[in-house]
């Protein structure tokens, strides 16, 4: 319920996760700019160092969170949120 709670204070949440084969960033990021927002709050989960554990990744799926995929790279997670942030801020921006 916290998990809830705390995404709905967001317009989307997306959840960085190796095991994602579908659903990715570009794509997510594209609908986010044709969504005709022009302020986004756009929250970022990253997991730590070994991932994040399926049953957490469920639960943060049921709450409302898009899984995602980053690519078949696996980019360490001090480096990924650095990275997720400058895409979103590319690509969003007016």
């Amino acid at each position: 319920e916290k998990v809830f709670q705390t995404i709905q204070n967001y317009d989307i949440v997306l959840v960085a996760y190796e095991q994602e084969e579908k659903l990715t960033f570009k794509e997510e990021l594209n609908k986010l700019k044709n969504s005709g927002k022009s302020e986004l709050k756009v929250g970022i989960v990253i997991g730590p160092e070994g991932g994040i554990e399926p049953i957490e990744v469920e639960e943060l799926k049921k709450s409302g969170a898009k899984i995602i995929t980053l690519g078949k790279r696996i980019l360490r997670t001090e480096t990924v949120s650095l990275a997720m942030v400058a895409i979103i801020n590319y690509e969003l921006e007016n």
